[in-house]
């Protein structure tokens, strides 16, 4: 089960984040996941309440933006969401394509934090 592993990177670029803000709590972790990123969401869901136990992220909501594969169509020249992945075939015009735009994706898109009372700057 990678999403383990995945988990721990995701807790540690967040805790450093947010302790660049001098948070005091994680409270959202919000992620872009492609469809082609090879995670299986309820796998990560599970990883994420396990592994943030005794971390400031204990107790956060991992919501997961899930990104549909897009593909550039060179004949039509434009982009176009693919409904499988299957086939790379542009859904217009029946091209095959290999150019993805969208889809591999797994990243951080935003952390909802809190920060202390303690703390003038914010």
């Amino acid at each position: 089960m990678h999403e383990l592993s995945i988990v721990y990177s995701i807790i540690t670029s967040a805790t450093e984040a947010a302790e660049r803000e001098k948070a005091t709590l994680v409270k959202v972790v919000t992620l872009r996941l492609g469809a082609l990123a090879g995670v299986v969401e309820d796998s990560l869901q599970f990883c994420f309440e396990a592994a943030t136990k005794d971390t400031m992220l204990e107790g956060s909501t991992l919501v997961v933006h899930r990104l549909p594969v897009i593909i550039h169509c060179a004949t039509c020249k434009k982009d176009h969401e693919i409904q499988g992945i299957q086939s790379y075939r542009c859904p217009v015009c029946d091209a095959p394509s290999f150019d993805l735009r969208q889809g591999r994706e797994l990243e951080i898109e935003s952390l909802e934090i809190e920060v202390g009372d303690d703390n003038p700057d914010r």
